[in-house]
């Protein structure tokens, strides 16, 4: 099975930042890129997120559900096979990436998806 690809996508440094903890707790080769959409406009964040994607199989992470980070990811990869987009990403599915990042793309992108979810509580 291939190894997946993953691009973390965000508004300002976030997707840096959260790349950066998630390399500090793993420890290993994450196989994750960032991509932020400062000082870009349309045209180019999608072309950084078809850059970073790399062809694929990826899976590329969004910060938020809707947003120009959303909108330039589904404009160029709706259309390549291999590629899924998870929204809401958090350490805890970037993580669960790191570590279980060989499988069918649609599986790995249901699995992440799942954990993530789970990670988020009101206590």
């Amino acid at each position: 099975m291939t190894m997946l690809r993953g691009v973390i996508v965000g508004h300002g440094q976030l997707a840096q930042a959260m790349l950066g903890a998630v390399e500090q707790i793993a420890g290993v080769e994450t196989g994750l890129v960032a991509v932020s959409n400062t000082d870009c406009d349309r045209g180019a964040l999608e072309a950084r997120i078809v850059a970073a994607v790399d062809g694929g199989p990826a899976l590329v992470f969004i910060d938020m559900p809707s947003g120009s980070c959303l909108f330039a990811a589904m404009r160029q990869l709706q259309t390549m096979s291999g590629v899924r987009v998870v929204t809401g990403v958090n350490l805890a599915m970037l993580l669960e990436f790191v570590f279980h990042r060989e499988g069918a793309v649609d599986d790995v992108a249901a699995h992440v998806a799942e954990v993530g979810a789970r990670a988020v509580a009101a206590r």
